[in-house]
């Protein structure tokens, strides 16, 4: 038995087949070839088209054996966390998503923080609400009233790719969290954060499991796809709860370290613990029981992999990262004094929502070169997660 697994990526669309005996991939691709693009109109913006996330997800799907896609039995979805995607009742999409690391609403959460206190977003919540999923639809309703007003749902990237397979809105406890829509005193949706917004309940599509049949691919999508008719999809996380669940971190103290575009440190804890500060965010993790609980503590520098990818495409000419990597390891430890910070990539949660931007210091026009630039780029994206932690 074959399953399916997708992976909706900031950079790319990832699609791989896995034989659900051994747990082996035996078919893996890419769409597209180059990164996808981030479009940034404004300052701290980051937004990207729900279309062409479903375009680069046939062609991924498409490259895959069609012998292998004939046999598959099921599929999972994992998916860039924290975005908005809004829809109309005609299941149109209304806006591009205003992806994780879009910065704009993040003075919208503050003003929810102070008008709801620290204590009772962290009691009810266990974060802020900061500038995830929440408060871009709130900085929609208050910037964009005519998208407002059109609005049916709002789905999470991941909620996007189930509903174009299989036609049906809906989400999930753990996606509802990482939108800071959950509220885990209550085991319900974040009525009282929705409540102080002015944000429709009804907006909130229905919660399915974690772990089991969330609707069936359409028969015209399984058609194109090449899958077998009435393949259900049967997983959905986001990204940094799958990428943790796939390493076999679901229990009480097991910590992943993960990269993409983001660099994550991802600890499960079996309490409702949160950070003071907010420099960490917690989450409903992929295993999660009402009675056994099981929470992620999410440590994100945003700008790792987006730094190595900016590298590539403005300081080289067109090296492949592992040409870049081989580079790298050729300059000494330490750079040779040459300092960077990776924190370009929009608001950073350690620096509690602030924009720092990135850069390098200590520049010196005899001695360093741009394989200098690789091994500093990386140190400082190491250095960055030593720091969160």
């Amino acid at each position: 038995m074959y399953i399916l697994g997708i992976d909706l990526g900031t950079s790319s669309i990832k699609a791989s087949i896995v034989d659900a005996h051994t747990g082996w991939a035996v078919a893996s691709a890419v769409a597209p070839k180059q990164e996808m693009t981030i479009q940034s109109p404004n300052p701290g913006w980051a937004e990207q088209s729900p279309s062409v996330w479903w375009q680069e997800t046939i062609k991924a799907i498409s490259l895959l054996d069609l012998d292998l896609r004939k046999k598959v039995a099921a599929v999972g979805i994992s998916y860039q966390m924290h975005g908005l995607v809004m829809v109309n009742k005609k299941g149109d999409v209304l806006r591009s998503s205003i992806i994780w690391c879009d910065s704009r609403a993040a003075e919208t959460g503050q003003t929810a923080t102070q008008g709801l206190g620290a204590a009772f977003c962290f009691r009810r919540f266990l974060n802020q609400p900061g500038n995830f999923t929440a408060a871009k639809l709130k900085w929609v309703q208050e910037n964009e009233p005519e998208t407002y007003a059109q609005l049916y749902k709002i789905l999470l990237p991941g909620d996007y790719l189930a509903y174009q397979l299989t036609g049906e809105l809906t989400t999930t406890t753990s996606g509802l969290s990482e939108g800071i829509l959950w509220d885990f005193h209550n085991h319900f949706p974040a009525y009282a954060l929705m409540d102080y917004w002015h944000l429709d309940p009804s907006f909130l599509p229905e919660i399915v499991p974690t772990f089991g049949n969330q609707g069936i691919i359409r028969a015209e999508v399984a058609e194109v796809l090449g899958l077998p008719c009435h393949t259900p999809v049967m997983y959905r996380a986001g990204d940094q709860p799958n990428n943790a669940f796939s390493l076999g971190v679901l229990h009480p103290g097991q910590v992943a370290a993960t990269a993409g575009t983001s660099g994550v440190v991802y600890g499960i804890s079996e309490e409702n613990t949160y950070d003071p500060q907010g420099r960490v965010n917690t989450f409903v993790h992929v295993n999660n029981e009402h009675k056994k609980i099981r929470n992620g503590v999410l440590l994100c520098i945003n700008g790792t992999g987006r730094l190595n990818a900016w590298i590539r495409q403005h300081l080289t000419n067109h090296l492949s990262y592992a040409e870049m990597n081989a580079m790298a390891a050729s300059v000494p430890v330490g750079s040779k004094g040459l300092v960077c910070l990776p924190f370009g990539n929009g608001a950073e949660r350690i620096f509690q929502n602030r924009t720092i931007g990135a850069g390098f210091w200590g520049l010196d026009l005899n001695r360093h070169t741009t394989t200098t630039l690789f091994r500093a780029a990386q140190e400082g994206i190491v250095f960055a997660l030593h720091y969160g932690m």
